[in-house]
């Protein structure tokens, strides 16, 4: 006979809830039986997440943001943002340097953000193709802007984890990933969402990675 966990399931905010990797972090939360609010702009990008508590809005809002947290344990942050090859980009550090604002006015410690190879010292080991054509010509501002993103979650003295993932897959999962940060020798990599949603989650229970910067990858 199963024996039912008393223990109450985390209540958490999901940003970046109707992209790739969000809607899968919403599907497996729900399925492990965490309360979950996903913050979105509007009403009809959050028919992919049944389940989920809403709040609509804009995440650059600090009033909206706060609302959002209010009885949260922890929030999920897989905001992304298109290609740019031309025009600076500033919306992952706007709504992460709001976020953490808001998070330690409403008491909320556990941040996990997801952000890739090529963030911080993972510069370097992304492949051939990724270091030298996909990230100089399209993804330059991105990463100038993921990068300003990690300082901030970085300085900001919550309960933080940045996950890195390689290059991102719509394969099935394999169930468990490689979690690196002795880059030397690594250059390369893909892993699926379902298994980068996966490894997001456990974070919000465990300890394990407070304070580091994970590469995930199969």
């Amino acid at each position: 006979m199963q024996t039912v966990s008393s223990e109450p399931r985390p209540k958490i905010l999901v940003l970046g809830a109707t992209g790739g990797t969000g809607r899968l972090i919403v599907a497996q939360s729900l399925a492990r039986g965490y309360d979950v609010t996903a913050l979105v702009r509007s009403p009809g990008k959050a028919k992919s997440l049944p389940g989920a508590k809403l709040a609509v809005g804009d995440a650059r809002n600090p009033k909206v943001l706060r609302e959002a947290l209010r009885g949260r344990d922890a929030v999920v942050s897989a905001l992304g943002t298109p290609a740019s090859p031309y025009r600076e980009v500033t919306l992952l550090s706007e709504v992460t340097r709001t976020l953490v604002s808001a998070m330690r006015d409403e008491g909320v410690a556990r941040l996990v953000a997801v952000t890739g190879i090529g963030a911080g010292d993972s510069r370097g080991h992304g492949g051939f193709a990724f270091d030298k054509l996909i990230l100089p010509l399209l993804l330059r501002h991105v990463y100038v802007d993921k990068d300003r993103q990690e300082d901030i979650v970085r300085q900001s003295g919550l309960d933080w984890v940045l996950v890195r993932p390689t290059v991102l897959s719509n394969k099935p999962g394999r169930g468990a990933v490689r979690a690196l940060v002795d880059l030397a020798g690594f250059h390369g990599g893909s892993v699926a969402r379902e298994d980068v949603a996966r490894f997001v989650l456990d974070q919000v229970e465990t300890d394990a990675w407070i304070g580091r910067s994970p590469l995930i990858t199969w």
